[in-house]
């Protein structure tokens, strides 16, 4: 059994989720101690409970000290197996999070998989459910991953009751990443949504963030308004996309209560300004969550960073514990060059 230090590097949710998706894929049981120590409600939150299970389903694992405020955990995994299966956090707690959880282990099944993940679409300290379809999936899909997600309602803090749907085909072997350049700008794009809010918030949001790409060709957002039909609860997000020939780079903002919209648009306009200007190939969050996909992919994948976060520093650590994987970084033009060699001699 491996043993895992849970407060290491960033030592948040991310480091428990990982472990445990590793634990899952390898088939190595793991013991994690010491879990989110630093933070202020230190052990298992509801979503970090969520996507723990979430992994022992698809792996059939056997687990112990699986309940909420528990500081460690031992994972036993099983035999990873295809299927239909339901998670439900039961707050506002993040699909995405659990998605970043379950989605590598559902990939490396190698069967088809379909799941439906209630709890929040779009919530604070998490990827908007519109980042991860627009940014994430795309970058996946271009090393073979082949994911469907439907979005069947929002939801947001503090209720929850966003639902999505999610199919996962077949999609190994997974193949490398190679972004050593971003090459031309294309289009750059944009999707801003509230729910059951005065309309004029998302105006404010879309158009503070088109002034901050005004130097870029002709921008577009596309504004949503949703209703009860459509979202539980009262909320909203900016997610924006950059179409360069080589790769896509993302920014995003979460709406948020005492938050001018105009202050969340601009945001996310100048968090991806300075991923086009500073020339890089993943966007610092892209950078973060496809390190797993580029480890469990044959060869040699490379790409340019503005920097690496704590997450991403966190999670290479990981991985170098879980795989026969290497990450080499330098730096290289004011940008942090990552190279990763699955199966290094």
């Amino acid at each position: 059994m491996r043993e895992i230090d849970g407060s290491y590097g960033e030592g948040g949710g991310q480091l428990l989720r990982t472990a445990v998706a590793l634990s899952a894929i390898t088939g190595e049981a793991v013991h994690v101690r010491h879990i989110r120590a630093n933070r202020t409600n230190p052990g298992l939150s509801p979503q970090h409970l969520t996507a723990v299970m979430a992994v022992a389903k698809l792996c059939g694992a056997e687990a112990e000290g699986l309940e909420v405020k528990s500081r460690e955990i031992l994972f036993r995994p099983g035999r990873l197996v295809g299927g239909r299966f339901d998670f439900r956090v039961g707050t506002a707690g993040s699909i995405t999070l659990v998605l970043q959880a379950a989605l590598p282990v559902a990939v490396a099944c190698g069967e088809g998989l379909w799941m439906r993940i209630s709890g929040g679409t779009d919530v604070r300290a998490a990827p908007p459910l519109d980042y991860f379809c627009l940014v994430l999936l795309p970058l996946l899909s271009s090393m073979g991953v082949r994911v469907r997600i439907e979005v069947l309602k929002r939801g947001y803090y503090p209720r929850g009751g966003g639902e999505v749907a999610v199919e996962v085909l077949p999609s190994l072997p997974l193949q490398p990443l190679m972004l050593d350049a971003a090459g031309a700008l294309r289009e750059i794009r944009g999707y801003a949504h509230i729910a059951n809010l005065p309309d004029h918030i998302v105006q404010r949001m879309a158009s503070s963030a088109l002034a901050e790409l005004s130097a870029f060709p002709a921008p577009s957002i596309n504004q949503a308004v949703l209703g009860a039909d459509k979202a539980i609860g009262a909320g909203g997000a900016i997610v924006l996309v950059a179409q360069r020939a080589h790769t896509i780079l993302g920014a995003s903002a979460i709406a948020q209560r005492g938050v001018p919209a105009e202050t969340l648009g601009s945001e996310a306009g100048r968090l991806l300004r300075e991923e086009i200007s500073a020339g890089a190939t993943l966007d610092i969050h892209a950078a973060d969550q496809v390190l797993i996909y580029l480890a469990l992919a044959g060869g040699t994948s490379r790409f340019r960073a503005r920097k690496l976060t704590s997450h991403a520093l966190t999670t290479i650590w990981l991985l170098e514990q879980f795989l026969p994987v290497r990450f080499n970084i330098i730096e290289a033009d004011s940008l942090k060059r990552v190279e990763v060699t699955s199966n290094p001699a």
